[in-house]
């Protein structure tokens, strides 16, 4: 299982979007009402990561996916993940996409 830190403040995400421009970091909105949302919850927790990675729990921490949304400029969706580099989003993808194969693909080419 891969290891990932729970954002849970509006703070804490400011920081760790800071933190991007000098690493690359991946990040995953989750709903932990949706089916779909736990078949890529599991996906993402099964992946080799060789980032740092972090979870947000869109419905317990709306305030904190909302201000993603508004700073990466890419419209909300959930299950949703993110790999930001140099502040920018190099990579992102929603829903079935969200697959062990493709989290391991896009980390190990950073």
């Amino acid at each position: 299982m891969g290891n990932y830190k729970e954002i849970t403040s509006v703070n804490q995400w400011k920081n760790i979007f800071d933190e991007s421009k000098d690493k690359a970091i991946l990040v995953f909105k989750h709903s932990t009402t949706c089916p779909v949302s736990a078949h890529a919850y599991g996906e993402f927790t099964a992946f080799n990561n060789s980032i740092e990675s972090y979870l947000v729990k869109v419905i317990e921490n709306r305030a904190v996916s909302n201000e993603i949304s508004k700073d990466l400029g890419i419209q909300h969706e959930s299950p949703q993940a993110f790999v930001i580099a140099n502040s920018d989003v190099v990579w992102n993808a929603s829903h079935w996409k969200i697959t062990k194969k493709e989290l391991d693909k896009v980390t190990e080419s950073l």
